[in-house]
């Protein structure tokens, strides 16, 4: 069961996102909240009594914290709890700024719900989720931003190459070890050589690199 929590400040888009929510017998809605504050004093009550959620939906645009802000100090404080974001906005600042604090995935709401609830199973495994076309938005342009993807790929090993199409596909380093017959250490150690290689700061952006050559 896939635990849920969803975070948006429109009462409307809240209740049918419940209803469909419930045609998922996989998913299990734990509370909703209408912006970024109330869903971490939320998070807090529920780290108390039950279990945390698997999987966060979050709006961006919310009052007293929006979804970007909120992702960080989630982030930062349940750090097992998974974002994916669905909004209206595909802003590119948005979509760099909540994949950089954390977020495991970003949609817009006019995704089609089955669409959506794969996203959903994605994510509670760990996988990175973008939406179409938004690959090439979280790609930055400022000093800290990911590389042109030309030439870039040839640039890699064919088992480099192996270890990164894995990581796109949320693979942990003992999944790709079992995979690939090798260790652990030496996952790690070509990973952080691609990582090196193509001037990425961390999996998620290697992700992203991957799903947008």
């Amino acid at each position: 069961m896939i635990r849920l929590l969803l975070i948006d400040d429109q009462d409307l888009i809240r209740r049918g996102m419940k209803a469909l929510l419930k045609t998922e017998p996989d998913f299990a809605l734990l509370g909703e909240a209408v912006d970024g504050q109330q869903a971490i004093d939320l998070l807090r009550s529920i780290a108390e009594t039950a279990q945390l959620p698997h999987v966060i939906l979050m709006d961006v645009r919310m009052p007293v914290m929006d979804g970007v802000a909120a992702t960080r100090e989630i982030g930062q404080q349940f750090p097992d709890v998974k974002i994916l974001i669905l909004t209206t906005f595909d802003d590119q600042e948005y979509v760099q700024q909540a994949l950089q604090y954390g977020a495991s995935g970003y949609l817009l709401k006019n995704t089609p719900f089955e669409e959506l609830a794969q996203a959903i199973r994605f994510v509670a495994k760990g996988y990175t989720h973008l939406g179409p076309g938004l690959a090439q938005k979280a790609i930055a342009t400022s000093s800290g931003s990911l590389p042109p993807n030309s030439n870039r790929w040839n640039e890699l090993t064919t088992r480099e190459q192996e270890i990164l199409r894995l990581i796109a596909q949320g693979a942990s380093n003992r999944e790709i070890a079992q995979q690939l017959f090798i260790s652990e250490k030496t996952v790690r150690n070509h990973v952080t050589n691609i990582l090196n290689r193509l001037g990425l700061r961390d999996r998620t952006q290697a992700a992203i690199f991957y799903h947008s050559s």
